[in-house]
């Protein structure tokens, strides 16, 4: 993909989504790596007759770092993520289609960098999951003065 530069960006942009369906593989390998030993993330009975849920639950951490995927994935490897922060306000299950995404709200230079803020959210179809904010650096093609 090609470097997005600051220039090209203005408030009401979109960013490209990122759907992904996570399945309980994934949800293992996760909790492995995060040393997330909670059954509501593995146990299906568990999560029915303990926690109240039709199935195991996909992790509000996964979702999270999804959806910083989706912005750094916009941004290009000169991008540079500077504030992120989201609230998980929903659940996900495995199998159902998951969308990381969001819009540009405002852009600055400060101190002579190009930044970009943005809304952000990951759903399932028309519910939002995880709201929250970001903030990017991006290059500008004048260079970085």
């Amino acid at each position: 993909m090609s470097q997005l530069f600051f220039d090209d960006v203005e408030p009401g942009d979109r960013i490209p989504e990122l759907t992904v369906t996570v399945d309980e593989t994934q949800m293992f390998f996760f909790s492995a790596a995060t040393y997330n030993g909670h059954r509501i993330h593995y146990d299906k009975q568990w999560a029915r007759d303990r926690e109240g849920y039709d199935d195991v639950l996909v992790q509000g951490p996964l979702q999270a770092a999804l959806l910083a995927r989706a912005i750094t994935d916009w941004i290009g490897g000169r991008g540079r993520l500077v504030n992120y922060s989201v609230q998980n306000r929903g659940v996900a299950f495995p199998g159902q289609p998951l969308t990381f995404g969001g819009t540009v709200t405002a852009t600055r230079i400060e101190a002579n960098r190009g930044l970009v803020d943005l809304d952000i959210a990951g759903r399932r179809d028309a519910d939002i999951l995880m709201p929250g904010t970001a903030t990017v650096e991006l290059p500008r093609r004048l260079g970085d003065c």
